[in-house]
């Protein structure tokens, strides 16, 4: 069933783990994603980006998505990831998203917690995600320089909003690596103490499995995947096309894109803890 991402959150905080949020980008990675949450017996968050909602407008994947959540057995959740604006987020909201992020990283502090705390008002009951400090790279639309987070900038940024969640610079960063990410755990460790929402890892894409379940260990609650998604789907859809070249019907290699998601989305979970 579709719901919000507040008590999956706060739920997946009190058991250790981290529950899984992918971006999708059409209805076969919606598909993938669900199928393999309901194989896992986990419950999982979708996310679109600003710039895929260029490509297609929130109501049209809020529909689908909450299409596929009824007959899931798993919770599902749709979440605006990356914010760019307050009237994005609320048109999503309005348009049936469950959870939104307002993404104010590039800004001022006192610029970040005003327009989220504007946002956190809008929303009503609906959870809100914030950024504090700048994951690194580039993600769609979305690309910044790393600025690790602050603990007590992100204690006061809390307080300051009342948001349900908090994504966190420790030195991830969007997109593919180029060499091994070096993560500042214990900043984290800080943050957790500092800080009683829910902590959001993004760009994880391309972390070790070790890396992510360190992290995980130290209070990440969400983890979020994008970049590797959209790389197994497109490899998934070339490979059927290579060895298919007269291919003409999109279901065909549609299927092939949607096998391909799902086995990634496994193995994502496997690094998410054990659901108790």
């Amino acid at each position: 069933m579709l719901v919000g991402t507040k008590k999956m959150l706060l739920d997946a905080q009190a058991k250790g783990i981290a529950i899984g949020a992918f971006n999708v980008e059409n209805m076969e990675m919606a598909q993938a994603v669900i199928a393999a949450a309901n194989e896992a017996n986990r419950p999982v968050i979708l996310q679109t980006t600003s710039s895929t909602l260029k490509y297609a407008p929130p109501a049209v994947f809020a529909g689908m998505v909450a299409g596929l959540a009824k007959d899931s057995q798993v919770d599902v959740a749709m979440h605006l990831d990356h914010g760019n604006h307050f009237d994005l987020a609320v048109r999503c909201i309005q348009d049936g998203y469950t959870s939104v992020m307002f993404d104010g990283s590039t800004l001022s502090f006192e610029e970040n917690a005003r327009i989220t705390k504007r946002v956190v008002d809008a929303a009503g009951d609906v959870p809100v995600e914030a950024e504090l400090g700048s994951v690194g790279g580039k993600e769609d639309d979305h690309e910044a320089e790393n600025a690790y987070t602050d603990p007590v900038d992100a204690e006061r940024f809390v307080a300051m909003t009342g948001i349900s969640s908090l994504a966190i610079a420790i030195g991830t960063a969007h997109g593919v690596y180029n060499g091994i990410p070096v993560l500042d755990i214990a900043r984290l460790k800080e943050i957790r103490k500092r800080v009683d929402v829910p902590l959001v890892l993004h760009g994880a894409s391309g972390l070790s499995a070790l890396a992510v379940r360190n992290c995980v260990a130290e209070g990440i609650c969400k983890v979020n995947f994008a970049t590797e998604l959209r790389i197994a789907y497109s490899d998934g859809v070339k490979a059927y096309l290579a060895e298919n070249p007269t291919a003409y019907d999109p279901k065909a290699y549609g299927k092939a894109g949607y096998a391909s998601v799902k086995k990634m989305v496994h193995d994502k979970f496997a690094m998410l803890g054990e659901v108790r």
